[in-house]
């Protein structure tokens, strides 16, 4: 397992590379821009924490909130090259299926402020019309705050949780800080009251929020997300 996570890191490096590094390379032959947007978003997330040994999860649903901020810098050939910057809030965490008849509920709710930083690859309308769009890019994550949420029949019955995995009850995230892989999809429809997006992304986490050395119980507890989120955004120059 910890191999797997090493070739995705490794993986998740060298495509930044070759995405940052076409950037510099085409604005020598593409058609420049300088072209400041900025705006806000909203939208729902579908989240869990990848753990190992395995906890059987429902997705936890949750909101998420935020501003942005995007430069477009060139227009190579069809491609519409630009940088984009974020600042949001965002509900995450992991819901359990219990399926052991104890009746027992379990969830765990994560508030974070998550930071990306993308590579915004456009195809479309540059002004009046529909531009699909590609958001990809490393993204950083600071945790607010931790609740745990109990539910279902009393006393609480722990006995035959699937694999004996019960060391996450009353365990105080360990790790506050987080970083991975971010991306999405989406459409931009471009008017003269603005600009309307709608995007799907998924967010791939590459660190932990439980420690995970030898001596540790979890090998791993990563977040994972999927967003979709609805934005509006104002053109500041052109």
């Amino acid at each position: 397992m910890y191999m797997s996570h090493c070739r995705i890191t490794y993986f998740a490096i060298i495509l930044l590379t070759l995405v940052s590094a076409s950037l510099p390379s085409a604005a020598q032959i593409g058609k420049p821009r300088k072209e400041l947007a900025v705006g806000g978003s909203i939208g729902a997330v579908h989240s869990n924490v990848s753990f190992t040994p395995s906890i059987r999860q429902q997705f936890n649903l949750g909101k998420t909130f935020g501003a942005t901020a995007r430069y477009t810098s060139e227009k190579f050939f069809f491609l519409i090259c630009g940088a984009q910057m974020e600042v949001n809030y965002v509900d995450r965490g992991w819901k359990e299926l219990i399926e052991d008849g104890s009746e027992n509920e379990y969830r765990r709710s994560l508030s974070y402020i998550e930071i990306p930083f993308y590579a915004h690859l456009g195809i479309g309308r540059e002004a009046r019309g529909a531009q699909g769009f590609l958001n990809i890019g490393p993204q950083i994550g600071f945790l607010l705050d931790s609740n745990e949420h109990y539910g279902g029949k009393e006393p609480w019955n722990i006995s035959q949780r699937p694999n004996n995995v019960i060391e996450q009850y009353g365990k105080d995230i360990e790790r506050k800080f987080e970083y991975g892989i971010s991306g999405g999809l989406g459409v931009e429809f471009k008017t003269g009251a603005g600009n309307f997006i709608l995007e799907g992304r998924y967010y791939f986490g590459l660190s932990d929020i439980f420690y995970n050395s030898k001596k540790d119980f979890f090998a791993r507890s990563a977040n994972n997300t999927i967003y979709l989120k609805v934005a509006y955004m104002i053109d500041l120059t052109r």
